[in-house]
């Protein structure tokens, strides 16, 4: 078990680990204008992007994933931005952390609660900084419409709604590796962290339907949840594979409501909508560098011995809710949680306002609909 690597006085240095779409489309061009970090390496299975990216980003060290702890102890890294499926981040995370690199883990953070808690224990072994990468807790209008609510400006909480569907090709390793690789666990955690963080409570009863209407998918492609929450709440939301794209939600209180649209998007301005006792405003905000933003963030947290928000707690509870999911669609049955405390969520001190990047061309990825 190696000690935390130390930066001081320089840019945190990134591997990143995994070159798909999300990686090579947000991440690695926001990382250049975040003014605290670099790329310094690049890890990928795939050797035309290896050449073609290092070239594009002037990363001077590659590597397969066979050559992966060489990668770790090579001394040109001090964290690692881990963009793999899903099923791989357990393995990789563990590894990444024992030899002391801090980890930004795309999310879901695993697909089980005890992955989760293998992973956080590795972190609170070697104390690298653990941080998953939940880019809308940097997010402008999100952080707004959470102090708005937690300012009491639509009174009592008591629903919120949510829909996030998208098309994904047959071809696509989405549409081929199960559940954990489906719509719950690839978009469901956008309205479970969300709802979560508004109503800032667990929830404590998981019921799920689905349907599967595209023979391509091996589980079930679109997803109806309803998640309750003590204190009369409750939230319901879909997730799906195979309808036109939407990303929205909205909270309803008893003096008022707050929807945003787009809600989880990082291709476009977030927006807001409310009305408070029937008086309506509306809100656009600016279109900004979420994937930078949040490196920026975490970069900080490394440079100053500071623990990030959406931690390791934060990536596990929403994997539970995410294995109730999936116990819920194969017993039929309703999936009761138990308590847990309540934690702190994101604040306004954490909003970041990166101008946005321009996407590049991809090297062998593709967005999820296009393969």
């Amino acid at each position: 078990m190696a000690e935390a690597k130390q930066v001081k006085d320089r840019k945190v240095r990134y591997a990143v680990v995994g070159a798909g779409w999300i990686a090579q489309s947000a991440f690695m061009p926001g990382v250049e204008h975040t003014g605290n970090s670099e790329i310094t390496a690049l890890v990928s299975g795939d050797e035309t992007k290896r050449k073609t990216l290092a070239s594009r980003y002037d990363i001077h060290k590659t590597y397969a994933y066979e050559q992966y702890d060489e990668m770790l102890g090579s001394g040109e890294v001090d964290a690692v931005y881990l963009a793999t499926p899903n099923d791989r981040h357990v393995d990789l995370a563990v590894r990444t952390l024992n030899a002391g690199i801090h980890l930004l883990l795309e999310k879901p953070m695993a697909v089980s609660v005890a992955e989760c808690d293998r992973i956080s224990a590795a972190a609170a072994a070697s104390k690298a900084k653990l941080m998953v990468a939940y880019r809308l807790h940097f997010e402008p209008i999100t952080l707004e419409i959470l102090e708005r609510i937690r300012a009491g400006k639509i009174g009592t909480l008591r629903a919120f709604t949510s829909t996030f569907t998208q098309h994904v090709a047959a071809s696509n390793h989405r549409a081929k590796n199960g559940f954990w690789a489906g719509p719950v666990a690839d978009m469901g955690p956008y309205p479970i962290n969300a709802v979560r963080n508004i109503f800032a409570a667990e929830p404590v009863e998981v019921f799920a339907a689905g349907t599967k209407g595209e023979e391509a998918f091996n589980f079930h492609d679109t997803v109806a949840v309803t998640l309750r929450f003590e204190g009369d709440r409750i939230a319901n939301f879909t997730v799906s594979y195979a309808t036109e794209p939407i990303g929205e939600y909205t909270v309803a209180g008893t003096s008022g409501w707050i929807q945003a649209n787009p809600a989880y998007t990082f291709h476009d301005a977030i927006a807001m909508k409310s009305s408070v006792n029937e008086k309506e405003d509306a809100k656009e905000g600016k279109r900004t560098d979420q994937f930078g933003g949040e490196t920026k963030y975490f970069s900080d947290c490394i440079l100053e011995g500071r623990m990030p928000e959406p931690d390791g707690d934060e990536g596990l509870r929403d994997v539970r809710v995410i294995a109730a999911i999936e116990e819920s669609l194969r017993t039929g049955a309703v999936v009761k949680l138990p308590p847990m405390p309540s934690r702190r969520g994101p604040a306004k001190l954490q909003e970041m306002t990166l101008s946005a990047v321009k996407e590049p061309e991809l090297v062998n990825a593709f967005a999820p609909e296009k393969g």
